[in-house]
């Protein structure tokens, strides 16, 4: 197996660049060994709803880039304290998932710096019972991709922030993460070149010697990130069908939006409280369905929405925020 450290830190990039090589992989390939860090960014899985998983607020304040993976598992925070690598080979024995055989050469390059690490449950990496990775697997075409995270020196605060989101907004038919005790592996072994050393000791462990990747293949794996990786129907629209719901009470009465929301659309409204007004509210569920549940599409459908007519006493500054809100 060859060994490839990627320097871009980009998110669509560097997951663009992975399916990229795992399609490419033929039958006469020893496999790839990936070691690659993402800017900071949150990585949703392959079937959950994306927007139950981050808080839209911290991600828009902030830039963050979302980006949905190719694999299963639950969301995950990046940022350059946090070192992915990938195994892309053909598959071994019977087809079926097997965590145990790329977890335990990255147990053994861990030992050799201090860090005794052990594999917990199915797909994650402890240490003295604190969670230092997680992995997900991908079987396709007689071939494998195990990637995975260790924590190296990852900001924990942005990452809760990041991943924080109220779960009575959401009743989503996606799969939710799970939330589990954390921890740095420079917790354990304090050094200030730990991530340099912590590359060398995987390369070492995990591969054979160094991969050169044909030029037409970093071409594919750009092409792959525009048109897939950055765009929206990818992130956002792929997320699964799921009901939004906000309720509020302001001083003029109660509001309680309720959207049903399908690949990243609203498929249906209903708006419920016990405000008055002097218009049909059906009209402005009508303006909502068929939209991008995003802020910037209701924005332009809103645009001239007559707040007062809809909701008598209301702020309209006020009430074009509480639709607006992710």
């Amino acid at each position: 197996m060859r060994a490839l450290v990627v320097d871009t830190m980009e998110p669509a990039y560097n997951l663009a660049l992975e399916e990229t090589l795992f399609d490419a992989l033929d039958r006469q390939d020893d496999g790839l060994f990936l070691l690659w860090r993402n800017a900071p960014s949150i990585i949703v899985g392959r079937h959950q709803c994306t927007g139950e998983e981050i808080n839209a607020d911290f991600v828009r304040r902030r830039g963050i880039p979302v980006v949905r993976r190719n694999t299963g598992g639950g969301a995950v925070y990046h940022d350059p304290g946090n070192l992915n690598f990938s195994f892309i080979e053909r598959a071994h024995g019977d087809g079926r998932v097997d965590f145990a055989r790329y977890l335990t050469p990255i147990c053994a390059a861990l030992r050799t710096l201090g860090v005794e690490a052990r594999i917990s449950g199915r797909n994650d990496l402890e240490v003295m019972g604190r969670k230092i990775s997680g992995s997900a697997q991908r079987l396709q075409n007689g071939k494998v991709l195990h990637h995975g995270t260790l924590l190296v020196n990852l900001n924990f605060a942005d990452m809760v922030e990041a991943l924080h989101v109220d779960p009575e907004k959401y009743l989503s038919k996606g799969v939710a993460s799970v939330r589990a005790r954390v921890a740095n592996i420079a917790e354990f072994i304090p050094r200030d070149d730990l991530m340099d050393e912590l590359r060398a000791a995987l390369v070492r462990t995990c591969a054979d010697g160094r991969a050169d990747i044909p030029p037409e293949l970093l071409q594919q794996a750009e092409a792959l990130a525009e048109s897939k990786y950055r765009s929206w129907e990818w992130n956002y629209g792929a997320s699964p069908a799921f009901t939004f719901r906000r309720k509020e009470r302001f001083p003029w009465g109660s509001v309680d939006l309720r959207l049903d929301v399908r690949k990243g659309v609203v498929t249906g409204a209903r708006i419920h409280g016990d405000f008055f007004s002097a218009a049909d509210v059906t009209e402005l569920e009508q303006r909502l369905i068929g939209l991008r549940h995003e802020p910037a599409a209701m924005a332009e459908a809103l645009r001239d929405a007559p707040w007062t007519t809809w909701f008598s006493g209301c702020d309209p500054e006020r009430m074009r925020d509480f639709f607006l809100q992710p």
